[in-house]
């Protein structure tokens, strides 16, 4: 049968949130272009505080101000700093997100990591959480995601990601994967996929996984400079600060 475009992410979310997140409703597949296919309950994206890696709890600690979150999908992050009282703005592709993100109490627009919605105003800190250091996309758009981030970050500002380390893992699908990559001259951890709901399916797209080096590699020729690395296990959490 014929693979239908749309929205597969949103509507997974749309019939998590339905059930109130509660675990086993609804799965996102992902599926990566070399056909390897990975299954995960969509009740992760309306973890709260507890269930956040503690690298992200470590660095959102002492989070104030105006706070923008990209990629926020169903309010992961955002539905809880917006609770604690924070002026939080959220961003995602997904129109299914926006709408789910909004219905958890979150000012949700639609925009993306390479041209945020007009008017968002200036924040005090941006958020890349739930791995979405992979929204950096390739090589050659990370720039362009981290100026237009910085364009909308007071200086002095943070910019809050995390992440999981390619290279912790010894799946040979993965490896070769790596080294197809490497044979196209991209970077070892960039994917494309697409997600899935059944025959509706995303556009294809790049998400980007990346080591502790290769990050540092990308964030220095920006105005961002690391100031906190925090990690456990394969994942970590990095707090960049935009330099005046």
């Amino acid at each position: 049968m014929e693979i239908m475009t749309g929205d597969a992410f949103g509507r997974v979310l749309e019939r998590c949130h339905a059930a109130a997140g509660r675990p086993g409703v609804a799965f996102a597949v992902v599926e990566r272009d070399d056909g390897h296919i990975g299954v995960h309950d969509a009740a992760a994206y309306f973890s709260g505080r507890d269930e956040w890696p503690e690298p992200e709890r470590r660095v959102c600690a002492g989070l104030a101000g105006r706070v923008l979150d990209v990629g926020c999908g169903a309010g992961r992050h955002a539905a809880v700093l917006a609770a604690d009282g924070l002026d939080v703005v959220g961003v995602d592709t997904s129109p299914g997100a926006v709408a789910v993100a909004r219905a958890r109490g979150v000012d949700a627009r639609a925009g993306s990591a390479t041209a945020l919605p007009g008017g968002v105003g200036t924040f005090d800190a941006v958020l890349l959480l739930g791995n979405n250091v992979g929204l950096l996309g390739s090589a050659a758009t990370a720039p362009v995601v981290l100026a237009e981030l910085a364009r909308v970050t007071a200086p002095g500002g943070r910019l809050l990601l995390s992440g999981l380390d390619p290279f912790d893992t010894d799946d040979p699908e993965h490896l070769d994967y790596h080294g197809w990559n490497r044979e196209r001259g991209r970077l070892p951890g960039q994917c494309r996929i697409r997600l899935r709901d059944g025959r509706l399916a995303t556009e294809w797209f790049d998400y980007l996984f990346l080591s502790e080096p290769e990050l540092r590699a990308v964030v220095d020729p920006s105005p961002w400079r690391a100031t906190r690395w925090e990690r456990e296990g394969h994942g970590y959490a990095v707090e960049l600060t935009l330099v005046p």
